[in-house]
């Protein structure tokens, strides 16, 4: 179909072209307009964007002002399909796949040295197991000086506080999160931290529980509280909370491998207070006694 002519038509520097290669199929349309505000000559900002479970009712006033204000928004597919109403007319949306984390943050940090001003999107709270610790490693390699391109970080409610706010209050006391994700970190790392966690009484957040090709670990894990807990402790399965798809699951430490688990669930186990009661999980501060 024709394209209707531009409402500033004094913006359009180089008109429409269609460009072809002989010896390729297909054509490139190209056009240079004029960007209304100026780009170059600004000092480039990286904002590292939370964006939480995945409900917009659920990310932060501040992330959602940084997503609308940003000159380029870069994230996994899924993370920004979720954010979709937050974009406005004229910004760059760049998705990339789950696996190209590096890239993002190589892409987010070139566009910021061009002056630009980029949200670098993760899920739940970019600060844990998300891309804020990756962008601002490869600033380090590359000598950055703390202060160009100029670095924020916007928090938002990560997978375990989703979970646990869907099931009541299972983090009231000492709590800590583990990856079962070997992809960066050695299992037998994994392993000893799991150890340490079951035996100091933790409750434990476990994300990345099980993947297509990764089923074995949570297995694990469950044989390993199991050596140090109850097979009756309390135990929640949360996958994709506050989202449309979002199921949650009550159990025991004993069932806990009977439930559907994927990469987009999170499991909480409690410690050995912890107790169910009217399908609500409770993890005793201490201010009534503990459970016996």
């Amino acid at each position: 179909p024709p394209i209707p002519p531009s409402p500033h038509p004094s913006l359009l520097r180089v008109p429409k072209q269609i460009i072809r290669h002989p010896d390729h199929k297909g054509a490139v349309t190209v056009a240079i307009a004029q960007a209304e505000q100026e780009y170059t000559g600004r000092t480039g900002q990286l904002w590292l964007v939370g964006t939480g479970p995945g409900e917009l009712a659920q990310m932060t006033p501040a992330a959602q002002a940084a997503i609308a204000q940003a000159d380029v928004v870069i994230g996994y597919s899924l993370y920004l399909e979720l954010i979709r109403s937050r974009f406005r007319p004229g910004q760059i949306i760049e998705a990339l796949p789950i696996t190209q984390e590096r890239q993002r943050a190589e892409r987010a940090i070139e566009l910021a040295q061009w002056g630009l001003t980029v949200a670098v999107v993760s899920s739940g709270d970019c600060g844990i197991y998300g891309m804020a610790g990756l962008v601002l490693e490869q600033l380090r390699s590359q000598g950055w000086d703390g202060n160009v391109p100029e670095v924020q970080v916007f928090p938002g409610i990560t997978a375990l506080q989703a979970a646990a706010s869907r099931v009541g209050a299972p983090l009231m006391h000492d709590f800590c999160a583990i990856s079962l994700s070997d992809l960066l970190t050695p299992w037998e790392v994994i392993e000893h931290r799991l150890i340490a966690a079951a035996q100091a009484d933790f409750v434990t957040a476990l994300y990345n529980p099980r993947s297509q090709t990764r089923t074995q670990q949570i297995t694990t894990a469950q044989r390993i509280f199991l050596t140090y807990r109850n097979p009756e402790t309390p135990v929640a399965i949360v996958r994709s909370a506050y989202r449309p798809d979002e199921q949650i699951t009550l159990t025991t430490l004993a069932k806990l491998t009977e439930g559907a688990i994927d990469m987009l669930t999170t499991i909480i186990i409690g410690n050995q207070s912890t107790r169910i009661h009217a399908n609500w999980i409770i993890t005793p501060r201490g201010y009534l006694g503990f459970a016996g």
